[in-house]
């Protein structure tokens, strides 16, 4: 697979797979268009006891002009239900909690994704509307104020966003 040639770690064929293949090519433009982002944007789920990369999770972008970071994660179905997105979601919001110029984590989920939903209800994300995606279709909005986030990261974790 050519994608492995690029990264520093393994790869499954779902990481270029026709799901996740946009998503990847839109990120490789934004950091050429804007190299300050490659820091912040989509990375890979990375199991360092297992050497296995399980999925992908990042922000959409740096912090807007109004402080608010979107995140977004998703796990390869094989590897869900493991804690893998739980622990790329608490060291996202650890690092927006960081981060000076950040006052709003936002996290979008389409209405049918019940354990999304009640991942991000445990990290104080409330509803606060909701969007059309052109790729996704209806999803509704949920914000955290950074300042309420808590140092959850302080445990090791299993995972690492590469």
């Amino acid at each position: 697979m050519a994608a492995n040639a690029a990264s520093p770690v393994p790869l499954t064929a779902h990481f270029a797979g026709p799901e996740w293949r946009r998503l990847w090519l839109m990120r490789g433009a934004q950091v050429e268009q804007e190299p300050a982002s490659a820091g912040w944007v989509t990375g890979v789920i990375w199991d360092e006891q297992k050497r296995l990369a399980v999925g992908r999770a990042g922000f959409h972008g740096l912090p807007d002009a109004s402080g608010m970071v979107e995140i977004g994660y998703a796990v390869q179905p094989a590897y869900r239900r493991r804690g893998y997105a739980r622990a790329a979601l608490e060291r996202m919001l650890h690092r927006a909690a960081r981060e000076p110029q950040v006052r709003t984590v936002r996290v979008t989920i389409s209405p049918d994704n019940l354990a999304s939903y009640q991942l991000v209800s445990q990290y104080g994300f409330v509803e606060v509307g909701e969007q059309w995606d052109d790729e996704d279709g209806l999803e509704i909005i949920y914000e955290v104020a950074a300042d309420q986030l808590s140092a959850r990261d302080s445990r090791p974790h299993r995972m690492s966003v590469q």
